[in-house]
């Protein structure tokens, strides 16, 4: 009798506390959900008439064939360049490569508009090859260059996810092409691609949806896409029209994730684990590694020599007012830090209750924090642009909004992590301290916290670390008097002040290095 009173004590514990999770895991989605809801909001207040001259105008869809365009040129070179590197790192005879492998993914270090400023500033007209050649070169500036630049900074989303299928895949069926006598071309059409296929098109679609809502490298080329539209008519300011055109960037980037989420259910059709034999590249080993280090150089070195360069060259005082200051690195880092605590605290229930419940709203309030994740940055911030002006001016340009937006845009990588870590605990450990008579709190608390502790760290990192590099997004809800890294490269860039932008540059390289190796170790501890 008092092991059933004990036991529906128990129960009735184990569902209130569920029921507790699941409403504030709800408010969690709820509020990181909103800003999409607040762009809807303010789309209403346009008139009809006046929505629909703007919608059709010929600049709007001077806007969408630009982006749609940007999309397609950067996915279609990135499958150029990352998929004959995965064969090259994986069935080839090449030299070293561990290190070509690293070459090629390094790239994914340097945030994209980073590369554009470099670019910009050595290549274009006022850069340094123009100055020390005294010759006028190619504006790199415009709508190639900018293909090329994204381009060369998210191939490595295809290289990676083809690398990895090409690692997972039984080679040996390649082996039993070519004893049917199909040459190697034949035997990579109809054995080797239809079983990387998936992993093609995922990492293609990772690079599109990266192309489609990239403000720094567009802003910085000068292409009229809508990243960099909405945050002009945002200045002039043309909120109607700023508004309209996120809606349409919702649209072309919900086109984006339906198909990503349609390929991501298929199954990657691989035998795992066998090895067929390499492929001996011959003559063309040297120009294969060649290749690859001059892909290196151009997405590296260049960017790296450049601005250390400019560091050990100083600024002759030109400008003081665009001087580098700690103070700026220190705001930076505040911010990140009350994003990445944020966010930690707000993943732990979500996280916790998505791995260890079976109920519908559990896992529909998950996937829903991962909304700010999908939606570019720049919507983002319109969105709350209009709410702290029309609803809580008493917040707008305050560090709580834009901490908000941070926590919105990478709230899923702390959720991720921490969901990851959950799933990694033996269920039996927490039910054995249950039987001792703790409760659910105290069990969390004693037992599952500090095993999943490490994952939770992780995610707290990679949102301090991608918070200090987020553009757009501190860019329209910064605080008055609040300068930061960014901020200061895109006033650098702005009046071509290039030198000033040597040190937070750098420093941005530094962060997003860091971040690179805390990937890697997720990866190393089995961590998705």
């Amino acid at each position: 009798m008092v092991s059933n009173r004990l036991e529906n004590l128990v129960n009735r514990d184990d569902s209130q506390s569920s029921t507790a999770l699941l409403v504030v895991s709800g408010l969690i989605a709820v509020a990181v959900a909103s800003p999409v809801v607040w762009i809807a909001l303010r789309a209403r207040r346009v008139d009809p008439a006046r929505a629909a001259d703007l919608m059709f105008s010929a600049r709007t869809a001077e806007i969408l064939l630009n982006s749609l365009g940007l999309m397609a040129g950067v996915t279609f070179l990135s499958i150029l360049i990352g998929v004959p590197l995965a064969v090259l790192t994986t069935r080839t005879d090449l030299p070293y490569r561990r290190l070509w492998t690293i070459v090629a993914a390094l790239p994914l270090v340097i945030p994209s508009y980073i590369g554009a400023f470099a670019f910009v500033s050595t290549f274009g007209p006022y850069g340094e090859l123009n100055s020390v050649l005294g010759v006028g070169l190619p504006d790199v500036r415009g709508f190639p260059g900018a293909v090329v630049v994204i381009t060369l900074y998210t191939y490595p989303y295809v290289f990676l996810t083809t690398r990895a299928a090409l690692l997972s895949m039984d080679a040996s069926l390649v082996d039993a092409a070519r004893t049917l006598n199909a040459d190697r071309l034949e035997a990579f059409r109809r054995v080797t691609l239809p079983q990387i296929r998936p992993a093609i098109a995922a990492g293609s679609l990772l690079v599109a949806l990266y192309a489609i809502s990239d403000f720094g490298t567009p802003a910085f080329m000068q292409v009229d896409v809508f990243t960099r539209a909405i945050y002009w008519e945002f200045g002039v300011p043309n909120v109607e029209y700023a508004t309209l055109l996120s809606l349409q960037l919702l649209a072309v980037t919900a086109v984006v994730l339906l198909i990503e989420a349609k390929v991501g259910q298929q199954d990657n059709a691989s035998g795992g684990g066998g090895r067929g034999a390499q492929i001996r590249l011959g003559k063309w080993k040297w120009p294969a590694m060649g290749g690859v280090a001059t892909l290196g150089v151009v997405t590296l070195v260049v960017p790296i020599a450049i601005f250390s360069m400019w560091l050990l060259r100083g600024t002759g005082g030109e400008a003081p007012s665009y001087a580098f200051e700690w103070g700026y690195a220190i705001n930076s880092v505040y911010l990140a830090a009350l994003a990445a605590l944020v966010a930690v605290v707000l993943a732990l229930p979500v996280g916790y209750l998505s791995a260890r419940s079976d109920s519908p709203l559990a896992r529909l309030f998950e996937r829903a924090t991962y909304v700010g994740f999908a939606v570019p940055g720049i919507v983002i911030g319109l969105a709350l642009v209009f709410f702290g002006a029309n609803y809580a001016s008493w917040i707008y340009r305050t560090v709580p909004l834009l901490v908000f937006a941070y926590v919105v845009r990478f709230l899923p990588q702390a959720v991720g992590t921490t969901r990851a870590s959950v799933l990694q605990v033996d269920e039996k450990l927490p039910e054995a301290a249950r039987t001792l008579n703790a409760g659910r709190r105290e069990t969390f608390r004693r037992v599952t916290l500090p095993l999943i502790a490490p994952g939770v760290v992780a995610g707290g990192v990679l949102v301090f670390l991608t918070t200090m590099k987020e553009l757009p997004a501190t860019l329209m809800l910064q605080p008055i008097g609040m300068e930061t890294l960014v901020t200061l490269i895109w006033s650098a860039h702005g009046t071509a002040y290039y030198r000033y932008a040597a040190l937070p540059a750098l420093i941005l390289v530094v962060i997003s290095g860091l971040s690179m190796l805390i990937l890697l170790r997720q990866e190393d501890n089995n961590v998705s």
